[in-house]
């Protein structure tokens, strides 16, 4: 048989299947319906778990686990649209509505926030890219950060969670699991790394080189370039500027922002000194209540899955179901839970479409955990 006869003869077969699935999807829906008027507000494990072992022995032999990932997929998209022809709606879609009632109009010019580190560090910029006239409070870790929003100290809290070159900050994805907050809003900061040090220090002077752990792997090819040099990791980039400026030694330098030079009198020995020229790092604006402010156009949720195969599977296959688009997926390990994951999501999609609010249903019957982080916009 030709190859153009062969895709003729799946072309047919297509069109069959489409027909057959707008039926099924169809009787999926009268059962929907007649589910909600009895009252019965669970799926039929029992029942889905028999016609997916039906459903793989028709296909034959050698295509029993593709027919069961078919049949997966069959019973997830049902499940989907059952909720939509009845309208089922979510705890997380009232609290969204709720907050966009009540979230005023313009996001604040001005609020008391706080951020890890010392005056000059990046967490300040990003600050004072977000507010007009923010009141700052600086604090030694992130997890003093999630504290003093939890405890009401504070409006907001500005933290970093991912840099293009260097990655994650996973200190930040694990305090997630520990804290209630909502994001708010984003923003995107340029970084440029310059190595700073006391005024009249050499390059060749220096002995020992202190910066935060992610902007030393951000200037790995940098360093690479001085074995010799002790690299040692600290808090924050201003708060080695800072150490450096109070050590009274001419043998050490940091790693840090030009702003820090002029803060704490130092001077720059090397210039924009990270490995990549389009280094970014994206700050996320976290308050204690949800607000959700016009513009809001990505939404971040976290979900645990229930262990077993094909969970998070199930999931991705929901939100692109939705043709909804996952901009980023985080793994963390869960403590005290021996290779089970938290997942964190970011995913390009309006407050105010259908979509999210199909998705909040969906997802909150699909996981073991599920939690909607907000919805937001981000300041480039």
């Amino acid at each position: 048989m030709e190859l153009g006869q062969l895709h003729e003869q799946i072309e047919n077969i297509d069109g069959q299947i489409g027909r057959l699935f707008a039926r099924r999807m169809e009787l999926s829906a009268d059962i929907a319906r007649r589910k909600a008027a009895e009252g019965v507000l669970t799926p039929d494990v029992g029942m889905e778990r028999e016609g997916r072992a039906r459903f793989r022995q028709s296909a034959g032999p050698g295509l029993e686990g593709y027919a069961g990932v078919l049949y997966s997929t069959l019973v997830d998209v049902s499940h989907s649209y059952q909720a939509a022809v009845t309208n089922g709606a979510s705890p997380q879609t009232a609290r969204i509505a709720a907050a966009l009632e009540i979230t005023p109009k313009l996001f604040p010019e001005s609020a008391s926030v706080v951020c890890q580190g010392v005056e000059g560090a990046y967490s300040q910029i990003a600050v004072e890219k977000l507010f007009r006239e923010p009141s700052i409070s600086y604090v030694s870790s992130f997890e003093a950060v999630f504290s003093a929003i939890a405890a009401g100290l504070c409006s907001y809290g500005v933290l970093p969670l991912e840099n293009s070159t260097a990655g994650s900050v996973n200190k930040i994805y694990d305090l997630m699991m520990q804290y209630n907050f909502s994001i708010v809003r984003s923003a995107r900061i340029k970084i440029d790394h310059n190595l700073l040090a006391r005024p009249g220090a050499r390059l060749s002077d220096i002995r020992e080189i202190f910066s935060h752990e992610q902007a030393i792997n951000q200037c790995a090819g940098f360093l690479r370039g001085y074995p010799d040099v002790k690299v040692t990791p600290c808090a924050n980039t201003a708060m080695a500027a800072k150490l450096v400026a109070e050590s009274g030694r001419n043998d050490i330098a940091a790693l840090s922002s030009r702003s820090c030079a002029e803060l704490y009198g130092l001077s720059v020995l090397a210039s924009a000194v990270q490995d990549a020229g389009n280094n970014h790092t994206r700050f996320i604006c976290i308050g204690k209540d949800l607000q959700i402010f016009p513009g809001a156009d990505r939404t971040s949720i976290m979900l645990t899955t229930p262990h077993r195969p094909g969970s998070l599977y199930r999931i991705m296959a929901r939100i692109n179901a939705l043709g909804i688009n996952m901009t980023k997926l985080e793994s963390r390990p869960l403590p005290d839970r021996d290779f089970e994951f938290m997942f964190y999501f970011d995913l390009d999609t309006p407050v105010y479409s259908p979509k999210l609010v199909q998705l909040m249903a969906d997802l909150e019957s699909l996981c073991e955990t599920f939690r909607y982080l907000g919805s937001y916009s981000e300041i480039v």
